[in-house]
């Protein structure tokens, strides 16, 4: 396959060599299935506007490689999981995850009904509405649902918040032997600091955060994982909107 030198990474994403990065490698079926996903992405960009990541690189790399690679310790089990994705957009990652992980069911929650339509939509394409369902609502309701709190193996949430606030919208989620994943960018010793006060009030535990600088040179990625060391206080999560104008820093 003749590759753009300027999508590089793109090509070699789509035969082998960066899913070595991962430790897994995509059965073709799942790579046809990331290929129909970029094409659904373009047709429903042009009606809704879920995310400017669509074409080469910006989509095989910043969006399913970076969707993926905090995900080594669930890739190649056979064991039912139940995966929640907070914030979830344009399906990210959700969607990923759910391509990647045939035995997950995957739970998508977003508060803006035009982008839920089109996930929808995208994954009955994608035959993985079995597995996926929706939820159009704020994360605080999602986390004080009996039937969400507490009920979910992977809780993940993707350029949605701080990261305070984004452990009080996963960790109530979470079963008792539970892992959230918080995706961010850049990250600081002071973050690692804020997060560690807001874990012990959600009553779990942060890791030690994991880094990866993207292939393609696009940037360099950090995930952190909380578990939980108990239940988490039904105080939490906290009305809707209150998280975010009063961070548990």
């Amino acid at each position: 396959m003749a590759c753009d030198p300027k999508e590089v990474a793109w090509c070699l994403l789509t035969t082998s060599a960066p899913w070595e990065l991962l430790g897994w490698q995509p059965a073709a079926a799942q790579v046809e299935q990331f290929n129909e996903l970029q094409h659904l992405l373009r047709l429903w960009n042009s009606r809704v506007n879920l995310t400017r990541l669509v074409e080469g690189d910006d989509y095989w790399i910043s969006q399913i490689f970076d969707s993926l690679w905090p995900l080594q310790r669930w890739h190649g089990s056979s064991d039912p999981l139940q995966v929640i994705d907070v914030g979830t957009g344009g399906g990210f990652p959700g969607l990923a995850i759910a391509i990647a992980l045939p035995q997950a069911q995957v739970t998508l929650v977003d508060s803006v009904g035009r982008k839920l339509q089109a996930v929808e939509a995208m994954a009955l394409e994608l035959g993985l509405q079995p597995r996926v369902q929706l939820r159009c609502e704020r994360a605080e309701k999602t986390g004080r649902d009996p039937a969400c709190r507490g009920r979910f193996d992977l809780a993940v949430a993707r350029a949605v918040a701080a990261a305070p606030v984004v452990a009080e919208y996963l960790v109530p989620l979470l079963k008792s032997n539970g892992t959230a994943l918080l995706y961010r960018g850049q990250w600081q010793q002071e973050d690692s600091r804020q997060l560690q006060r807001a874990a012990a009030l959600l009553n779990a535990t942060m890791a030690a955060p994991q880094g990866m600088t993207l292939p393609a040179e696009r940037g360099q990625r950090h995930v952190i994982a909380l578990t939980p060391n108990g239940p988490c206080p039904r105080t939490y999560p906290r009305a809707v909107g209150v998280p975010g104008k009063q961070p548990l820093v």
